[in-house]
């Protein structure tokens, strides 16, 4: 029987602090490849070769959270713990280095102020569990 998960369950950490206001994030794990093909194949071929991830992260904007939405400057480097299911025991989550690659602020009449992250890994994305 599948397990579904609920959107609000989610947790986003920075090392041990939540980062407050988070509405929404996203990590995509990719794998490079290179071409191994050689004379007499008929159809290319390809060997996995270094992987990568990346994401984003949206949050209404707080400038007081101080161990949170303060740290992620663009260029920082922190360590993002994020947790699709929450933070309680037996929870499984993605954890790795981040390098915080850029910031958007935007505010309208009528709607709240946004703050919207992204960030490249430095290293593994591993998945371990609380």
């Amino acid at each position: 029987m599948a397990n579904h998960l609920a959107g609000p369950e989610g947790v986003i950490k920075i090392g041990a602090n939540t980062i407050g206001e988070c509405r929404s994030w996203s990590i995509e794990q990719q794998a490079d490849t290179v071409e191994d093909t050689v004379l007499g194949d008929s159809w290319k071929t390809n060997k996995p070769s270094l992987k990568s991830w990346s994401g984003s992260l949206s949050c209404w904007w707080d400038e007081t959270d101080a161990t949170g939405q303060a740290l992620l400057i663009v260029g920082a480097q922190v360590t993002l713990n994020l947790y699709p299911e929450g933070a309680t025991t037996g929870d499984a989550y993605y954890t790795g280095s981040a390098i915080i690659t850029g910031f958007t602020n935007k505010g309208e009449v009528g709607g709240m102020v946004e703050a919207d992250f992204t960030f490249t890994g430095d290293g593994a994305l591993t998945t371990t569990v609380v």
